[in-house]
C-alpha cells in the first residue's frame, strides 16, 4: 500500500473562517508583505508555512506587538535551529509590552481615583446646597 503526500492548502476563505479575520485582513497582511501567498489563477493558494505565519502574527498583535515587531521576530526563525536570538528579541518585546501596559494600568487606576474625587465633591456640593 502506498502512501500518498497530500499538500495541504487553505483558501482565503479557509484562514478567514479558521482565524475570525476578514479578507481585507489577509490582504493587508500580503501588502506589508508578512504573507506570500502563491496565486492559481485569481485564487490565491496559501501553504502550511503561510498558516503559521498568519497564527503567529495574530499571537503577536493580541500581545500588542506591531506588525513590524512581529515580522521581525517571525523572519528570525531558522527551522531546526535553537533560535535563541529570536525567544530572546520575543521576551524583550513582551517586557516593552508589560511595562507599556502597567503604566496604562497606573494611569488609568489614577484616573478613576480623579473620577471618584470630583463626583464625590459634587455629591457633596449638591447636599451642601440643599439638593439630594
Amino acid at each position: 500500500m502506498h502512501s500518498s503526500t497530500v499538500a495541504v492548502e487553505y483558501s482565503i476563505s479557509d484562514l478567514c473562517k479558521e482565524f475570525d479575520i476578514t479578507t481585507r485582513t489577509i490582504r493587508h497582511y500580503e501588502d506589508l508583505g508578512l504573507l506570500n501567498p502563491s496565486r492559481r489563477g485569481q485564487s490565491r493558494v496559501y501553504t502550511p508555512s503561510d498558516r503559521t505565519r498568519l497564527r503567529l502574527i495574530l499571537r503577536g498583535k493580541r500581545l500588542g506587538l506591531s506588525l513590524e515587531d512581529s515580522r521581525q521576530i517571525i523572519d528570525m526563525y531558522e527551522p531546526g535551529k535553537t533560535n535563541i536570538d529570536q525567544l530572546n528579541t520575543l521576551i524583550d518585546a513582551i517586557r516593552v509590552q508589560r511595562t507599556k501596559l502597567n503604566q496604562q494600568l497606573d494611569d488609568i487606576s489614577k484616573l478613576l481615583k480623579d473620577l471618584n474625587d470630583a463626583e464625590a465633591n459634587c455629591v457633596i456640593a449638591l447636599k451642601t446646597n440643599g439638593q439630594n
